[in-house]
């Protein structure tokens, strides 16, 4: 709010003039360039494969869950969607469901509200929270269906 900001060192005051009125202080550079990097490495993969890629993970993990009794799902594939799958097991915490996937079978997932208070009064999941299993292109198929494996035999314990 005062003294220099990497423009005008010595002054007292910040600068008012734009953009430099925006600048705390020494640009993170070492951020920008792996941003340039990260951005650079998504174009050359194609976004749209990795995209398609994680959709197919995620659908996989949701079709061979989804008949498990006692696995309650949120949401569908019937419209786009992110590579996400919500759900719940009857009657467990979600934070217990995430500590035992973790603690027996090495998955980290997040449980919990998510921030979303809303979704989760619509959904009647605000005392539950819920188990969010999300999907990425450096996931293989194995994993999710080691990940689907293990909400089944939690759901029979």
């Amino acid at each position: 709010m005062v003294g220099g900001s990497g423009v005008h060192s010595f002054d007292e005051r910040h600068p008012a003039e734009m953009p430099t009125a925006l600048e705390a202080g020494t640009l993170n550079v070492p951020g920008i360039a792996g941003l340039g990097a990260g951005v650079r490495w998504l174009l050359t993969q194609g976004v749209e494969a990795l995209e398609t890629k994680e959709n197919a993970l995620a659908r996989l993990f949701y079709e061979t869950v989804r008949e498990i009794p006692g696995v309650r799902l949120y949401g569908d594939f019937t419209a786009p969607r992110a590579p996400i799958v919500s759900l719940n097991l009857m009657g467990e915490d979600s934070a217990r469901v995430a500590d035992a996937l973790w603690e027996e079978y090495g998955i980290c997932v997040r449980a919990g509200a998510h921030c979303a208070p809303l979704m989760h009064k619509a959904l009647g999941t605000v005392e539950q929270g819920v188990v969010r299993f999300s999907f990425s292109h450096t996931n293989t198929r194995e994993e999710a269906l080691a990940a689907a494996r293990a909400v089944r035999s939690l759901a029979e314990e």
